[in-house]
Order: structure tokens, then C-alpha cells, then sequence
């Protein structure tokens, strides 16, 4: 054990947990969840009498035994997609979430041509707050879970970031390694990027925040036609990161409203 590291809580069965090793063949499946996703799966793993992993392992091999269909978890997935857009995409989506040349009635403004496009930055959304030159607070967004949502709370907010906590180290590393001597005092959001966020799909070397209200590049004369962007984002290369494809368009009402497209919508 490392030295100053606490007990973690017991397993029921750990002797037997040490003696199990995955048949030949087997590979391990990771994936990053919400604490309010993990939540929800610990619940159903508790109602089902299993853990969490033999949960995931039940549904793989229903898919195998044919016991659940395709179809059905396709359509439970898309679902779940569009509840976990926190910004409209443009259009409509196929049964394979691609997007289709029918744009969504709360977008109609883009087609409009209203507001003003922004590159879309692939990292975390945070809040930076600034007194004199200083960085004086790092928030992160929060998203509504479902309890949140029966109570009719819809929209994000902001939380503190934890030192302690590892999941914000990133989002802190990327806070401190930004100048903002020269921001003007008030509260900032941003995108925090880095090697170690998000994957990091423009190969940054650094860790940093770009604050939309004072750097996020624009792009005035962005198509609004779905062929039109679709050629358009094939090709764009990021202002940012110059010898990366832009991962796609933000558009920004004035009164606040924004819709997004990501080149990798389009089929």
C-alpha cells in the first residue's frame, strides 16, 4: 500500500475478487460517466441484484443472444443523446444520429441569419473569474439530471472546482496556466483545452482556458444551407490550432441562444 494513502472501503468478497482473472479473449470496456448517469446505473445494478459491470456485461449479452434487439437499443441511445446536448444541434438526426437536411424549429434563427459563428472547441466548459488582472475563482458546468429536470430545472450553472478532487485537476491546471492579466474584471466562460481534455483533438502541447467573450475565433461568413456547411466543415481548418480540421461551428444569438454543428454529424 502507499504510504500515506488511506483504506478504501472492503469488498464483500475480496479474496474471491483476487482470484478471478477474465476468460481468454475478454477485453475491458471504460467509459466516463456523470455522477448522476452512475447514480441512475447503480440503482437499476441494486434493483437487478448485480454490480454495475455485470449490468453492462447483461446487456452485451443480450445483444448476442438476440434478446434485445438492435433497434431497440439504437433507439433508447438516441434518446439519450439528445438529452445529453446541452446546445441544439442545427438539424434533425437519422436512426444512426446522423444529421438530415431538416433543421430543428428552435435553430430557425441560424437559417435566419441571425447571430454570428464561432469555432467549436472539443474541451470542458468552465468559469473564470477575475479581480484586477488576478484569477480569483475556476467553476465548471454542472448539467441537470434527471431528478432536476422533473422539477423543472432545465438549464446548467456553474459549481466550484475541487483541488482535492481528481476530476478537476485538469480543468485547475488549465485555469492557472492562463494569463488573464489583461481580462477585465467579471466572470468568464471559457473552454479549458489541454493534452489531457477531451482527448485532445487539436494536439495541443498545453493546458490552457479560452474565454469566448474575449478569444474564441469567429467566422462571419459561415453557410447556413445544410450542403453548405456540410462542405464547408469538410474543409475548415482550425484558426486555432492551424493543420487541424475545426471539430465544427458554434452559432451565438445576441440574446444568448446558441446552436452548434459538428463536421462528424454529417454522414
Amino acid at each position: 500500500m502507499t504510504e500515506g494513502r488511506g483504506r478504501g472501503r472492503p469488498r464483500k468478497d475480496a479474496d474471491a475478487l483476487a482470484r478471478w482473472t477474465p476468460p481468454e479473449g475478454w477485453s475491458r470496456l471504460v467509459a466516463w460517466v456523470s455522477p448522476e448517469e452512475k447514480k441512475a446505473l447503480k440503482h437499476v445494478a441494486v434493483e437487478a441484484g448485480v454490480s454495475v459491470a455485470d449490468l453492462v456485461r447483461s446487456l452485451a449479452a443480450g445483444l448476442t443472444a438476440g434478446v434485445v434487439s438492435a433497434e431497440e437499443l439504437v433507439g433508447q441511445v438516441v434518446k439519450g443523446r439528445h438529452v445529453m446536448e446541452k446546445i441544439p444541434t442545427l438539424f434533425e438526426r437519422d436512426d444512426r444520429f446522423k444529421v438530415v437536411d431538416r433543421p430543428r424549429a428552435e435553430c430557425a434563427w441560424v437559417f435566419d441569419g441571425a447571430g454570428v459563428g464561432t469555432e467549436k472547441l472539443d474541451g470542458t466548459n468552465t468559469r473564470l473569474t477575475t479581480r484586477a488582472g488576478h484569477l480569483v475563482r475556476v467553476e465548471k458546468r454542472r448539467n441537470p439530471g434527471k431528478d432536476h429536470k422533473a422539477r423543472g430545472i432545465v438549464d446548467g450553472w456553474y459549481v466550484d472546482t475541487d483541488p482535492s478532487a481528481a476530476d478537476d485537476k485538469w480543468i485547475l491546471a488549465a485555469a492557472h496556466n492562463t494569463d488573464v492579466s489583461a481580462w477585465p474584471d467579471g466572470e468568464h466562460s471559457c473552454e479549458a483545452l489541454g493534452p489531457r481534455i477531451q482527448g485532445n483533438p487539436l494536439g495541443l502541447d498545453d493546458h490552457f482556458c479560452l474565454p469566448f467573450d474575449l478569444q474564441a475565433p469567429r467566422y462571419p461568413e459561415v453557410p447556413r444551407t445544410f450542403e453548405g456547411l456540410r462542405g464547408y466543415l469538410s474543409t475548415l481548418d482550425s484558426r486555432f490550432a492551424p493543420g487541424h480540421l475545426a471539430e465544427g461551428i458554434v452559432f451565438h444569438h445576441p440574446d444568448g441562444r446558441r446552436a452548434k454543428i459538428k463536421r462528424k454529424d454529417f454522414a
